[in-house]
């Protein structure tokens, strides 16, 4: 595992958008990263000032989205779609981009089921349930739920 913290975090984002003009000197997560930056216009102000975001503070209580979570998630989804993990997400989601006409709207809609997943595990203090996630997904694309267990994968 990785330790990294919220300045790690947004530093990465923060550092990927200054290196803009030489994408192909990226690796591949930094390049998968700027694509979701580039889509995302409305927090590239926070990137250009970073050092005034580092301790920010984003509340839902006063309507606010954190910007390095969202874009922390659009990371982890497109990751893994990639890898189809939780099995079936994959599937999920090229089905759920047809039906909404773009990957990117598609990927907002998994960003809930995912959030969702994320909060009843720690409601329950129990782990993720891939199979209640992709399942969610599912149903936002129009396709009947998985069987139990099917996103564990092979035992």
């Amino acid at each position: 595992m990785y330790d990294v913290n919220t300045h790690d975090v947004r530093r990465f984002f923060a550092d990927v958008w200054r290196q803009r003009l030489a994408p192909l000197q990226l690796d591949k997560l930094q390049q998968k990263a700027l694509r979701i930056i580039e889509a995302h216009p409305e927090y590239h102000h926070y990137l250009d000032h970073i050092e005034r975001y580092l301790d920010h503070n984003w509340t839902p209580e006063q309507g606010e989205t954190n910007p390095f979570l969202h874009l922390s998630l659009h990371l982890a989804i497109s990751e893994q779609r990639g890898i189809d993990q939780p099995r079936g997400i994959r599937q999920a989601m090229d089905v759920l981009e047809a039906k909404l006409g773009s990957a990117h709207d598609a990927a907002h809609v998994v960003q809930e089921c995912l959030v969702e997943a994320l909060w009843q595990s720690q409601r329950h203090g129990r782990p993720l349930d891939g199979n209640a996630y992709v399942n969610a997904v599912r149903q936002k694309a129009g396709l009947p739920p998985m069987p139990p267990d099917y996103s564990a994968g092979p035992g």
